[in-house]
């Protein structure tokens, strides 16, 4: 467990670190260059270097199993982001191994569990052969308009919430359907080379999702680090969250 910077969770766990780029949003992934640094200082999790075409450095696929159980030993609840350093539905993740993580969410239920992916077709491919928990939110990351089939695939998902990561935001999303959608948020990027996110762009999300009578979460405009450009969008922090499971 670590406690997160994550302004929308507590904590996050990781039983799978790495992954591979599959789109826009991945261009400046964090999870990647952190993977990096961890590798230089010998952390052990961090020692299988991925394709260097998609991948990087301490950034390979790996599957951890004897972090597994960690949650079973959290007794206070937690709102915690499952692998916030890889995608449970990456395609080298079995589907054993998924359905072992989804064992431990059902088993905790006194945790609140967020999963995102990008691989939003497995995740429907995939998803009835998972047993689904009313503490599991499910998400995908929805960058620009060409992955907004995303959003239809998560919708044909059994989680008792689900969610969009509008992060980092690269495009205008005015088309978007929130239909059977629980909680959307949005954010730019950040880091060297950030690509700037318009108002517009923001704006429009947030005005759908009020339309829509969705919890709407404004985590930041970006810039050359997280918190440069700051939060307020139109002059207020938003920061509407779904109800957790009881």
């Amino acid at each position: 467990m670590a406690k997160s910077n994550i302004q929308w969770t507590e904590v996050t766990w990781n039983p799978v670190t790495g992954c591979d780029k599959v789109s826009d949003g991945c261009e400046h992934c964090y999870a990647m260059t952190l993977s990096k640094r961890l590798k230089a200082m010998g952390s052990e999790k961090y020692q299988n270097d991925g394709d260097p075409r998609t991948s990087g450095p301490g950034f390979g696929l790996t599957l951890h199993p004897d972090a597994l159980e960690l949650p079973r030993r959290w007794r206070v609840p937690r709102t915690v982001f499952v692998n916030s350093m890889s995608d449970l539905f990456h395609a080298k993740v079995p589907l054993s191994y998924v359905q072992d993580v989804f064992d431990v969410m059902r088993e905790t239920p006194r945790h609140t569990y967020q999963v995102l992916t990008k691989r939003a077709l497995r995740l429907r491919r995939l998803s009835d052969q998972l047993d689904w928990p009313p503490n599991v939110w499910m998400g995908v990351s929805v960058e620009n308009s060409a992955v907004l089939g995303r959003v239809d695939d998560l919708r044909c998902v059994p989680a008792a919430v689900k969610f969009l990561s509008c992060e980092p935001l690269l495009g205008p999303l005015d088309s978007i359907d929130l239909t059977g959608i629980g909680w959307v948020i949005a954010g730019g990027e950040s880091g060297p080379g950030y690509r700037p996110m318009d108002v517009a762009w923001a704006r429009a999300i947030r005005d759908s999702c009020r339309d829509a009578n969705v919890p709407f979460f404004f985590k930041q405009w970006g810039g050359r680090t997280p918190k440069t450009l700051g939060r307020l969008l139109d002059g207020r922090v938003w920061d509407e969250m779904p109800a957790r499971s009881a």
